[in-house]
């Protein structure tokens, strides 16, 4: 594999959700990730479901076994990150946290993936990406006026805030490290880059611009330029006339003289400018609003489904899903000298033992000292 991560080695403490999400981003981009887990290092090589596990090797390693500990330590000697995804406290118990680690090879850097943080009243509970983003006050936002707030998916706490800022960390802290020769913990936590990504919903709050009242505001289904219409086809799309001339756009596009229209950010006429705009979009299909506003800036997108999305126009000549050997999407972002790839797919865990260990330089006869002490398995 090639890309702008060649040559930075993670070792990876195999869990769930945000923290494999993470690898696999520097994996896809060319870093050398080990995956270590629960698994049977006489599993044959096929492929797995989870595409977070995709483009690493699977080793399988008891880390509650001393000498599973004991290939870990060796293992960092080498590594420039280690990221762990459990509770506060959980490596310390094994023997592999930051102290540990940290002792053997002082410049590497120690990823932790949580969801309230390392220290903190809530740092020992439990939760997930729910319960983070209501935590950091990003749930309340999403919702219609006069309903309950909606989950979105799991995108913004596990992936957004978690995985992310994970990523993007481990990636700073070391080019810290090669620069100072000093390792770091970098502590993760789903509520903070949640809180982050509201930055800018806070600036809004703090001048004025947007109220606690869900539903009402500029981006939340409040204003009629930036909302989801139903079609005649029971399909929808999506509206994100924001600026001044891609509304104008948007008005001539349905039909409507601009200069008849209350002014664009008159918050008191958006009710009925969203009705009078629902009840338009109502009148044709899905696709024949696109082709509608096809050559026209107004901001006006269907809404696809993830299968639709695949073979969408635009993802397909930009290649932004590809088929290996299922349908999945591919590395992001783009690099125009160094570009990142998929490398093998997901396997059964402990699959890839023999080879991982071996492209790590942990030799066949070491590999067999280390099974016969009970670390393999």
């Amino acid at each position: 594999m090639s890309g702008p991560l060649d040559g930075m080695k993670v070792i990876e403490l195999a869990g769930i959700g945000p923290s494999p999400y993470a690898c696999m981003l520097l994996a896809d981009l060319g870093a050398d990730v080990l995956r270590l887990e629960r698994g049977d290092v006489n599993a044959e090589a096929t492929t797995t479901w989870d595409l977070l596990n995709r483009s690493r090797h699977s080793v399988a390693v008891d880390l509650k076994c001393p000498a599973g500990r004991d290939l870990v330590l060796e293992l960092c000697d080498q590594a420039d990150a280690l990221i762990e995804g459990f509770r506060p406290g959980v490596t310390e118990r094994l023997g592999l946290g930051p102290d540990d680690v940290l002792a053997r090879n002082p410049r590497l850097v120690y990823g932790r993936m949580t969801g309230y943080g390392q220290a903190g009243p809530l740092a020992q509970r439990a939760g997930h990406d729910i319960n983070f983003i209501a935590l950091s006050g990003a749930l309340w936002a999403f919702g219609r006026r006069g309903d309950a707030p909606v989950p979105p998916l799991n995108l913004v706490g596990d992936f957004g805030g978690g995985g992310l800022f994970l990523a993007f960390g481990v990636v700073s802290a070391v080019l810290s490290a090669r620069a100072t020769g000093e390792g770091q913990v970098v502590d993760a936590s789903m509520v903070d880059g949640t809180a982050s990504m509201m930055t800018m919903t806070h600036s809004f709050l703090n001048n004025g611009y947007w109220t606690e009242e869900r539903g009402v505001n500029l981006l939340d289904t409040g204003a009629p330029f930036y909302e989801v219409y139903e079609t005649s086809d029971a399909k929808y799309v999506a509206v994100g006339a924001i600026e001044s001339q891609f509304y104008a756009e948007l008005v001539r596009g349905l039909g409507l003289d601009p200069a008849s229209m209350a002014p664009q950010f008159d918050r008191a006429s958006w009710p009925a400018i969203k009705e009078l705009f629902a009840d338009i979009f109502s009148s044709k299909s899905r696709d024949e609003w696109t082709e509608h506003f096809a050559n026209v800036d107004a901001c006006v997108t269907p809404v696809l489904s993830p299968r639709e999305a695949v073979n969408h126009p635009h993802n397909v000549a930009r290649d932004v899903f590809v088929t290996a050997p299922v349908v999945q999407p591919s590395p992001a972002p783009r690099f125009s000298k160094t570009p990142g790839s998929i490398g093998p797919p997901p396997r059964t865990p402990g699959s890839g033992t023999r080879i991982g260990l071996a492209s790590w330089g942990i030799s066949d006869e070491r590999q067999a000292a280390f099974r016969e002490a009970g670390a393999l398995g």
